[in-house]
C-alpha cells in the first residue's frame, strides 16, 4: 500500500506532510502545489481512497471524487498557486520553490517532516524534509497531494476559457499542445500567458 512508506517514519515523527506540484510545463497559468497531511498510522481500508494514485493516472472523474475524501480524512491540507507574472519575474523553479512552501504554510497544523515529489526543494520553513523522485505514485500523502494541486489548477483553467475562450485551456489546461501553440499564433499572447516561456513556432528564443 501506499501508506507503507509513512509507516516507518511515524515511529519517530507524528506529523509527515506530502508536498507536490502541477504546472510547471504549460505556457499559461498559475503553478499549484498541494500540501497533505494524514493521521498518524492512517490506513485507507474500505475507503475510496484506496483508489489514490498518481493523479496523472487517474481520470478527471476520479480525482474529483477523491478530492472530499482526501480533506475529510486528513490532519490538514492546503493548496497554493503563484501566477504567471510571479513566474516571469523569479522563473519557474523558484516559483514552484515558492507555491510548495507557501502550501505548507498554509497549514493549519505545522508538519515535523516534509515529503517532497522529485529532486529539488529549497525550504524557508526550517522543516526537515526529504525529496522522493516519483513521490507522487510511491508516497500516499505526496498523491493526495497531486490531486488536490491537479484538481484546483484544472478548475483555475476552466474558468480563464470562460474570460479567453478562444485559446481552449478548458482543454489543454494551458500546455503547449498544437491547438494552444495555433491560438497564440492567432490571437497573440492573453494576460495569463507566461512571456518568459518562449515559441519557436514564433522564431523567439
Amino acid at each position: 500500500m501506499f501508506t507503507d512508506y509513512e509507516w516507518p517514519l511515524w515511529i519517530n515523527t507524528r506529523k509527515i506532510c506530502g508536498i507536490d506540484e502541477v504546472g510547471r510545463g504549460p505556457l499559461a497559468g498559475p503553478v499549484v502545489a498541494g500540501a497533505v497531511m494524514f493521521p498518524r498510522h492512517y490506513r485507507p481500508d474500505g475507503e475510496l481512497l484506496e483508489q489514490l494514485n498518481d493523479s496523472k493516472r487517474l481520470s478527471a472523474k476520479m480525482r474529483e471524487q477523491l478530492v472530499p475524501e482526501i480533506k475529510k480524512h486528513a490532519l490538514g491540507w492546503a493548496v497554493a498557486s503563484v501566477e504567471p507574472e510571479t513566474i516571469d519575474r523569479i522563473n519557474i523553479l523558484q516559483a514552484t520553490m515558492l507555491a510548495m512552501n507557501n502550501a505548507v504554510e498554509s497549514l493549519k497544523v505545522k508538519p515535523e517532516l516534509l515529503l517532497v515529489d522529485g529532486n529539488r526543494f529549497k525550504t524557508t520553513l526550517g522543516i526537515p524534509y526529504t525529496t522522493i523522485v516519483k513521490g507522487d505514485s510511491i508516497v500516499f500523502s505526496i498523491a493526495a497531494a497531486s490531486v488536490l494541486a491537479k484538481t484546483h489548477r484544472d478548475e483555475i483553467m476552466a474558468a480563464y476559457s470562460t474570460i479567453w475562450p478562444e485559446y481552449g485551456f478548458d482543454r489543454h489546461v494551458g500546455y503547449g499542445t498544437r491547438e494552444h501553440v495555433k491560438a497564440i499564433i492567432q490571437y497573440g499572447r492573453c494576460p495569463i500567458h507566461r512571456q518568459s516561456f518562449k515559441l519557436k513556432q514564433l522564431g523567439e528564443k
